[in-house]
């Protein structure tokens, strides 16, 4: 595409650096400001624009001294032996590199530093490693919240293709002012700056050299292949027709525009406003996290040149709402999925979905979650729930357990209530009595607190070596009370007791250690306490832990 100047004010705001800015209702469409002149030779005058394509102005600004070893040999043969991955990678590297190109060039850095996304991602602005790193420059959390990179619920801007760049070549900047060597700084960035200057140290203490090669004996291999890497790159870029590689062609011009909008929006009307691909969409916007994307001062939206205008005549012809999504908080532990769904007017499975809730998991008290609008609450999302939104879930466990004990010889009433941390009148209600006096032998059905449930408690009253037994069903406490249970649904726990004591409390397992028994046909755990006693746990069918 030809670039053409069309008015003396776009040709005056090219040269200057003054953005444009057209307002429609809540946006603001920032045409982003590029430099005709070489930077290397101001003297020069204006370059013709569409006589140099993306390519030639990254070899026109290399500036790293070459590396040249057999690591180089090898990662250049790696990617010379790969061409259908190259041209991948480099296609997939068009709406970005003028972007990082022009931003190096405003800093007078080597222009080799754009094709380090190539190595860190492979062009690609959702990429994760397993560390954790996220993003074309593949920034760890902690790093990006160096560099002001905010990570919230709704966005990431380690993903975000403005920010991130900006905070990667600061970054860079800083290592290089560190080391005074880009081959380290490059190095740096992958190791980090502690590991080369401890390397550098060990070096100079031993009167070695502390350049990159000299260097490479003491670091892991990945770093070791860093650099070599980005030269492998680098010579197929300088030279492709020798690796017998086609890159694509990539104008040398902005290939998007930066849109402000102070309103929130839904990501699917945004990309349908702008005529525009969903995955299209998303690979210019990946920082956004949630399908709402929340208006602010601060919000950017990316969208090609052509596809900007489209998007602002769109918006004033839309008549529909912008955004289908607000914000709810949690107000205790108790407000489950389920009825916040329904409030809403929505199911569950959109509510787990949408705030990338896992299953058999609960929300905490305090969490904010999007919900979809009603009537009654649609709202926007303002910036302060935002930027203080949290949300976190915890296993999805009944709140009490329902349990089988058979009454003991000693056993009363009072001493079964005050084991299990329940009342008299309880266990009186559960089981039907109308009187506080039970038989030995007799069996009981209590709803225990789960407080209790991994503590198993040892028999006060009854001679050693006896064996009291204990059945166990898990039990929804709002659901009300079922005496009928089949086998398969019990948790049967069987413990060994102790001689009668003076005190009824209870005594808690302590150690987790376990090991593996088996007791006539079946297979059961046993857990050793800390006096060396064993309980021993048999799992029924069906029981939950």
């Amino acid at each position: 595409m030809q670039f053409k100047i069309k008015t003396l004010a776009l040709a005056a705001f090219a040269f200057f650096g003054t953005p444009l800015l057209v307002h429609a209702n809540d946006i603001s469409i920032y045409t982003p400001s590029y430099s005709m002149i070489d930077p290397n030779n101001p003297d020069s005058g204006v370059l013709g624009m569409q006589q140099v394509d993306v390519w030639a102005r990254i070899r026109k600004g290399f500036s790293i001294p070459d590396l040249d070893n057999d690591l180089v040999a090898k990662q250049t043969q790696y990617y010379s032996d790969r061409p259908d991955y190259f041209q991948r990678t480099t296609i997939r590297a068009s709406p970005y590199l003028f972007h990082v190109v022009q931003e190096l060039e405003k800093r007078g850095m080597p222009t080799e530093l754009a094709l380090l996304p190539f190595i860190e991602s492979s062009f690609n602005p959702q990429a994760s490693s397993s560390a954790k790193a996220v993003g074309l420059w593949q920034f760890m959390p902690a790093t990006g919240r160096d560099f002001n990179l905010k990570q919230d619920m709704f966005k990431d801007e380690r993903r975000d293709v403005l920010a991130s760049t900006d905070a990667a070549l600061t970054y860079l900047q800083s290592l290089y002012a560190m080391f005074g060597d880009w081959q380290l700084a490059l190095a740096a960035y992958n190791w980090g700056q502690g590991s080369v200057q401890r390397a550098i140290d060990k070096n100079q203490a031993a009167g070695l050299p502390t350049d990159f090669a000299s260097l490479s004996p003491l670091m892991p291999a990945e770093t070791r292949n860093y650099v070599p890497k980005l030269q492998a790159v680098k010579n197929i870029i300088a030279s492709p027709e020798s690796y017998n590689i086609v890159l694509p062609k990539i104008d040398n011009e902005p290939y998007f525009v930066t849109i402000g909008k102070t309103r929130d929006i839904d990501v699917t009307v945004a990309a349908q406003l702008a005529e525009l691909p969903l995955d299209d969409f998303k690979a210019l916007n990946p920082q956004f996290k949630r399908p709402v994307i929340i208006g602010s001062a601060d919000t950017k939206i990316l969208l090609p040149q052509s596809n900007a205008e489209k998007f602002k005549k769109n918006m004033l012809k839309w008549t529909q709402s912008f955004s289908s999504w607000t914000a709810h908080t949690v107000g205790n532990a108790r407000e489950r999925i389920e009825a916040i769904a329904a409030k809403f007017d929505t199911t569950p499975e959109v509510i787990r979905e949408v705030n990338h809730i896992p299953p058999r998991m609960v929300l905490k008290a305090g969490s904010t979650i999007l919900v979809p609008k009603t009537e009654n609450s649609n709202s926007d999302i303002t910036a302060e729930v935002a930027d203080n939104a949290t949300m976190a879930v915890t296993p999805d466990v009944p709140e009490t357990r329902r349990i089988y004990v058979k009454v003991g010889k000693h056993d009363t009433l009072g001493s079964i209530a005050s084991r299990y941390g329940v009342s008299i009148n309880q266990v009186k209600s559960w089981n039907n009595l109308r009187h506080n006096s039970v038989n030995r032998g007799q069996s009981l059905h209590l709803q225990v607190p789960n407080r209790f449930a991994n503590t198993i408690a040892s028999s006060d009253n009854e001679d050693k070596g006896s064996i009291r037994k204990v059945s166990m069903t898990y039990k929804e406490s709002s659901k009300g009370s079922n005496s009928k249970h089949s086998a398969k649904e019990r948790k049967e726990v069987v413990a060994s007791s102790r001689k009668e004591r003076n005190t009824s409390k209870t005594k808690v397992v302590a150690s987790t250690a376990k090991t593996t028994a088996k007791t006539g046909n079946k297979k059961v755990a046993a857990t050793s306490n800390k006096k060396g006693k064993t309980v021993v746990l048999a799992d029924a069918k069906g029981s939950r832990k």
